[in-house]
Parts: C-alpha cells; sequence; structure tokens
C-alpha cells in the first residue's frame, strides 16, 4: 500500500494533536496485542486504519528549510539512528556547523560506498579501501583525504567507541604546492569600486579589518564599538573571539547602515517579529534576548524564515554568496582574470 504524505506547516497546536492521536493509537495496539508496543510515529496519511508502522514527518514550507525533519529519528531498537547519534556527539563537543555537513556527509559516502553495511561490520580494510579509492578515482586533494579520514576516526572513536589501529595500504594523495594570489594596491582600488552598498561595506570590513567572510557575515550590533575604534569578533576559527580594528573609511558608512537597520528592526518589533538566533543555550536562559538591539545582524538577510523548533519566523544574517556574486562581477567589470574570493582581501 502505498502511503502518502501531506506535509504540513509547523504548528504546535496540530503538533499537540498529533501526539495525542500517537498515544491513543500505541494504546490501542498494545491492548489488541497484548504486548508491549514499541516507541511508535505517526504519519498524516490519507488512511489511518492501516495496522502497519507509522511515521510522523514535519516539513516547513514557508521558507528557510529545504529539508525533511523526521520528529522522531529513533531506530527500531529504541536508540537514535547513526547519523543522529554522529550529530549529537559533534554538537556536545561544540563544532561548527561546517565541521557537521562535512563529516556526515563524508559518514554516508563510506556508507554507501560499502553497499550500505553498518560501520561495525567494517574495519581498517575498508576504511584504507575508501580513501584510497578517493584518491585514485575520484582525484581528491590531500586535505579533502584528510578530511574524510577524521570524519571516520571521529565516527569510530567518539561513537562506536570503537579502536582503530594502524590503517595500512592507503593511497595517499600528493599535497601539491601552489602559489598564492595576491592582488595589487591598484587591483584592490579597481574591485573595490565595482562594488556597491552592503557588498562594499562588507568588501571594506574584510580588507581593512582582516576578517574572514563568514566572520564578517555573523557580526552582530554589539561587536561594534565605535569609541574604541574596534570590532570584537565571537568564535571565530577554532571557536575563539579576538579584537580586531575598526577602519576609519567605513565608520561614518557602517554608522548610517547600522541605523537604517536599526529601523528594520524596529518595524520587525511592531509587526510581532524582530528575533534572531543566538549561540548555544542563551535562548532558553535569557528567553527575550533575541529581540534586543544587540543581537541583531549588522547585515541581515532581506526576508525571514520559519524556525523549525520553535515555528517561529526570525531574520538570519546576509548570506555568504551575496559578497562572492558582488566580487565575481566586479571582478570581470574591471578586467582581472585571476578568480577571487573575498577571502583574498
Amino acid at each position: 500500500m502505498v502511503q502518502k504524505v501531506r506535509y504540513l506547516r509547523f504548528d504546535p497546536k496540530r503538533l499537540e494533536l498529533l501526539e495525542r492521536f500517537e498515544r491513543r493509537e500505541l494504546r490501542n495496539s498494545n491492548e489488541a496485542v497484548g504486548t508491549p508496543g514499541k516507541q511508535g510515529r505517526i504519519t498524516m496519511m490519507d488512511s489511518v486504519n492501516t495496522p502497519r508502522p507509522t511515521t510522523r514527518t514535519l516539513a516547513v514550507i514557508d521558507g528557510g528549510l529545504n529539508i525533511k525533519d523526521r520528529a522522531n529519528p529513533l531506530s527500531s531498537s529504541g536508540k537514535p539512528k547513526l547519523l543522529e547519534q554522529v550529530r549529537q556527539a559533534i554538537r556536545t563537543r561544540h563544532y561548527s556547523d561546517k565541521t557537521e555537513e562535512a563529516y556526515v556527509g563524508w559518514i554516508k559516502r563510506f556508507i554507501f560506498f560499502h553497499n550500505k553495511r553498518h560501520p561495525t561490520e567494517m574495519v581498517e580494510a575498508e576504511i584504507a579501501l575508501f580513501l584510497s579509492r578517493l584518491a585514485t578515482e575520484s582525484h581528491v586533494s590531500s586535505s579533502t583525504q584528510n578530511q574524510a579520514l577524521n570524519a571516520l576516526l571521529f565516527l569510530y572513536k567518539e561513537v562506536l567507541d570503537k579502536k582503530i589501529g594502524f590503517i595500512q595500504g592507503i593511497v595517499r594523495a600528493k599535497r601539491s604546492r601552489r602559489l598564492p594570489i595576491v592582488l595589487t594596491k591598484e587591483e584592490v582600488k579597481r574591485v573595490l569600486s565595482g562594488i556597491t552598498g552592503t557588498p562594499w561595506l562588507m568588501a571594506m570590513l574584510l580588507y581593512g579589518a582582516g576578517l574572514r567572510l563568514m566572520e564578517c557575515c555573523r557580526l552582530r550590533a554589539k561587536d561594534i564599538d565605535f569609541s574604541k575604534n574596534q570590532i570584537v569578533i565571537r568564535a571565530g576559527k577554532g571557536d575563539k573571539d579576538r579584537y580586531t580594528m575598526l577602519p576609519g573609511t567605513v565608520k561614518e558608512p557602517l554608522l548610517r547602515h547600522l541605523q537604517a537597520v536599526k529601523r528594520q528592526h524596529e518595524e520587525d518589533l511592531r509587526r510581532g517579529l524582530g528575533r534572531v538566533a543566538l549561540p548555544n543555550a542563551l535562548e532558553r536562559k535569557y528567553v527575550n534576548a533575541g529581540k534586543e538591539w544587540g543581537w541583531q545582524w549588522i547585515f541581515p538577510a532581506t526576508g525571514h524564515y520559519i524556525d523549525r523548533v520553535t515555528g517561529e519566523k526570525r531574520r538570519h544574517h546576509l548570506h555568504e554568496s551575496v559578497l562572492q556574486r558582488a566580487f565575481r562581477e566586479a571582478r570581470l567589470k574591471v578586467g582581472i582574470a585571476d578568480p577571487l574570493v573575498g577571502g583574498r582581501l
């Protein structure tokens, strides 16, 4: 029987009704069989009178997410599924979102490479074969191969608690030595002259304050100290904080930009919006801090997204591709042939 699932907007009241229905179905199933039932999950289907185990799947349709969020990622044994265990282990150690995305991706590729065998059934030989194929067939760089190795070592050591010995027979990708692309002062001026608006402000901060791309995107209003002409970088590379200078050439334009952002934030508050995501557990500790001006993004996105946990409309920071696209267009406009990204400043 084909199950047709309707994906619904997140609604707390609807979710409460689903949970009540789930408990009632489980109770009826246990009474009929006479044995304790497994932890069930519910599916919104056209026909709910099916005796098969059910799955509840919720998906956010109104912006922000392109994934289907499983409400209960449990295996039949009651434990979280393997990839969910990996995510929990990474988040417990406060690794970055990019690290989580990369590690989960490599572990999935490793499992599919060996025809969906569980990692507990595989040892050093399977790991060596997978890593060698990356170098010989996929032609990945040495850093990419090392990242895949680190992801698998994390899986076995931190998630599966399985000791991995010396991995022999790996065909290592050769580390290449490349010359960096360094722009001259005149080239920098030409590129910056081809950028306007908010991307120009971001580019000037990258060039004058030495910010990385995502450090610039994630700046908040409280991180700028105009009296001391300094910027505080929170949770930078290696999850470290640091100070850097505020370039004098962007001080006045940045002040005008922040005034416009503050007016936009006040308008959001009047509409019952104005909340942004907070790092770690601050959102639970300070419930209303997400609406305060100090926590607002300096470079906010033009639209809102729906948080998949709370169902609230929030505003994210400007996506990094906006600045990357502006750099590319400026490079082509001024006639610089070398590929250029924001980090090259």
